[in-house]
């Protein structure tokens, strides 16, 4: 990348983080998913409670009963804030790091059909179209269930091992504008090889509409994870994730009402904060907004 490609990016990069840090909603959305990562992971090794761990005196008791336990305890005497935090920090480890799967092998999938263009680019593309005609969760429950069943390295595997389609796509739609830039052309002229020219030019002026696509399928991977523990499909007891935490809030709804509603806030709080924050990079990183 010439210097004149590198003060272009390095403008974009500095022009969209001033117009984000501008966007009230997208930092106070980024601050919540801080806040409460960072209580997920801390909180539970604060509290003498272990989210497996069994009181016998207190029984499905409800939030504000007992100073020993603030949000209640389920019918096992389990703390619920700390089954909840547990919940939130594994849903967001398992999503975080499918979408990071999904994001590497989208990227590099659209970025080389992109540039190859041609007959590789059809082929590559047309298996793209192939495996978007099939069911999304119906194949993540084929392979979760052929896998390891409540494996949360199967689940992992099988959520980012088909969530990369949409990436692909962008990212190729991207590779075919940059690639008539002047500055591959002048890369190609110069007998820069294609390897080179894909990870040293087309990748880092994607990182953009990347990123901005990033915080829009991490809440997608955390609503099927969800899902797929609701299902009995993904995360097993005794740990305990949003998905599997509503699935028994649900069953206990009508006697315990807040077995089903903490771990619901959870999870809403978390989906409107990574949609906000999406709306605020896709904003920043808008070419019409400079």
């Amino acid at each position: 990348m010439n210097e004149q490609a590198r003060t272009a990016v390095r403008g974009l990069w500095r022009d969209a983080g001033r117009r984000l840090t501008g966007n009230r909603i997208a930092l106070a959305a980024l601050g919540v998913i801080v806040l409460v990562a960072l209580f997920a992971l801390l909180a539970p090794a604060l509290s003498p409670w272990g989210y497996d761990s069994l009181d016998w005196e207190h029984l499905a008791l409800p939030p504000g009963a007992s100073a020993a336990h603030w949000l209640g305890t389920d019918r096992l005497g389990r703390d619920l804030l700390v089954r909840t935090l547990h919940g939130v920090r594994l849903s967001l480890l398992i999503s975080v790091l499918a979408s990071l799967v999904s994001l590497v092998i989208g990227v590099l999938w659209g970025a080389v059909a992109g540039l190859a263009g041609g007959r590789t680019d059809g082929w590559m593309m047309r298996l793209v179209d192939v495996l978007y005609s099939l069911p999304y969760l119906f194949i993540v429950i084929i392979l979760t269930t052929l896998w390891r069943r409540g494996s949360i390295a199967a689940l992992l595997l099988a959520l980012g091992a088909v969530g990369w389609l949409t990436t692909a796509r962008i990212v190729r739609g991207q590779a075919l504008a940059l690639k008539q830039r002047e500055f591959i052309e002048a890369a190609r002229a110069v007998g820069v090889p294609a390897p080179a020219i894909l990870l040293r030019h087309i990748v880092p002026n994607l990182l953009g509409p990347v990123l901005v696509y990033a915080t829009l399928i991490v809440p997608q991977m955390i609503v099927f994870e969800s899902f797929l523990s609701f299902l009995g499909l993904g995360v097993q007891e005794p740990h305990a994730s949003l998905g599997n935490l509503i699935l028994t809030g649900a069953q206990e709804m009508e006697s315990a009402p807040w077995l089903l509603l903490v771990p619901a806030a959870f999870l809403v709080v978390l989906l409107i904060c990574f949609n906000f924050l999406g709306d605020g990079l896709r904003d920043a990183f808008d070419p019409r907004a400079r």
